[in-house]
């Protein structure tokens, strides 16, 4: 379909103007007796997403056959009907009355049966897209549940991101529902090609490897991509396919997710909001504020709220611990066996940095400010501070004094105006 546009930037967007795009890219008799598949982010998305679902459904519900949803979890916890229904800001109460057609749908990637195979890029597509990084066959699967649709409706929000460049499109398939062998793979590749390369770049090998996924996806997809402001109303919306609908946003994304400063920081204290509730997530109190520490400085990771490293991959964390990339990569034999996209994680946390002579020298010291007890940081290879001992006040209005405080990290992109080689800077 045609790209259909609405952006209010440095301004929001009405909920009318919302309602007058959903109208204008979902016309209510082309879904009369259609199966339809909403495909959502879970709560670690900053979007009006409930604004987004209500508006699909008063065009479309009435007349759509079947209007479901599906949670593009990746690899996160599975959400219960409650959390569901708060992502998508209805009660319980009127998910089982007005919405009581929509069922729920959590994403089941380690699930086998709950997968299919829907092709494979072929060692020469994987050297192309990578620009030679890689060579090798990876299959591509993705959750059967959007076969049983006549289409895929993709809604979240673009923002930059550590492992693809700009979140957004096609990553909702890949890994939002998609199989752990695509994912652990790109999420490899990202964490080779660095954060500070990859974050906030478009036309990365981590894009080109999506992208080629979703094509192998057969069934027709439209896409709802939004540009979110810090103060959570709508910069921009576009709709279109995957591919368009994202290419549009991430230009917007430059403009409104990304901050530049002068010069790097001796110390910053990112202060993770309740929504990243383990480290898993909060880890991105780091990736979005790597590019501002100094060589030698500090990063603080402040949230009392978390108490564990992941619910889902704690264990595997636990045992190899956060590293920089060249850990790995100089004993690849001892690692290569551990879920690539946990090691991805691992060096994304921890940075940039070197092994020499067996050593591991990494650019600047990691500290968790968190619930996790002091003996479990220093097990996998983090600082520690006993969050009760910091006040944030201490850490404000500071950065004159080499002090940078972000008081909702994780999703603005923090960047110097004249970027050193080891950052992407595009």
């Amino acid at each position: 379909m045609k790209l259909i546009s609405k952006s209010a930037f440095p301004g929001r967007l009405s909920e009318a103007e919302v309602a007058e795009l959903v109208a204008s890219a979902l016309p209510a008799a082309s879904y009369r007796g259609k199966r339809v598949l909403l495909i959502v982010p879970d709560h670690t998305r900053t979007a009006p997403v409930g604004l987004m679902f209500q508006n699909i459904f008063a065009q479309i519900g009435d007349e759509a056959k079947e209007l479901d949803v599906l949670v593009a979890l990746g690899t996160h916890p599975a959400m219960s009907e409650e959390a569901i229904c708060a992502r998508l800001e209805i009660s319980v109460a009127e998910h089982r009355g007005q919405f009581k057609k929509v069922r729920f749908f959590n994403h089941e990637w380690d699930n086998p049966t709950a997968l299919k195979e829907v092709g494979t890029l072929t060692a020469a597509e994987v050297s192309e897209l990578t620009g030679g990084l890689f060579s090798m066959e990876v299959p591509v699967e993705i959750n059967k549940h959007v076969f049983n649709y006549d289409q895929i409706i993709i809604v979240g929000p673009v923002f930059p991101h550590e492992v693809v460049g700009f979140s957004g499109g096609n990553k909702y398939l890949f890994p939002g529902v998609g199989g752990p062998k695509i994912l652990n793979f790109f999420h490899w590749l990202g964490a080779v090609v660095t954060n500070p390369m990859i974050i906030g770049s478009k036309w990365t090998p981590v894009r080109k490897v999506v992208d080629r996924a979703g094509a192998l996806v057969k069934v027709d997809k439209l896409c709802f991509c939004m540009v979110v402001a810090p103060d959570k109303s709508l910069a921009g919306l576009f709709a279109g396919t995957p591919e368009s609908a994202w290419d549009a946003a991430s230009e917007l994304s430059k403009q409104v997710h990304i901050i530049y400063k002068d010069k790097p920081f001796q110390t910053v204290l990112s202060n993770m909001p309740p929504m990243y509730d383990d480290l898993w997530v909060a880890g991105k109190g780091m990736y979005k504020l790597e590019p501002v520490v100094a060589d030698g400085g500090e990063l603080i990771i402040y949230a009392p709220h978390v108490r564990e490293i992941s619910v889902t991959h704690g264990k595997v964390i636990e045992e190899i611990g956060y590293h920089c990339r060249d850990y790995f990569l100089k004993q690849w034999d001892k690692f290569k066996h551990f879920p690539w996209g946990v090691l991805a994680h691992s060096t994304h946390v921890r940075g940039i940095g070197v092994m020499e002579n067996g050593v591991e020298k990494c650019r600047v010291q990691v500290t968790l400010a968190t619930g996790i007890p002091e003996a479990l940081c220093q097990k996998i290879n983090l600082g520690y501070r006993d969050p009760k001992t910091i006040r944030v006040e201490d850490f404000q209005n500071r950065e004159s004094e080499g002090v940078l405080f972000v008081p909702k990290a994780g999703e603005m992109l923090y960047r110097l105006k004249d970027a050193p080689a080891w950052q992407a800077g595009s």
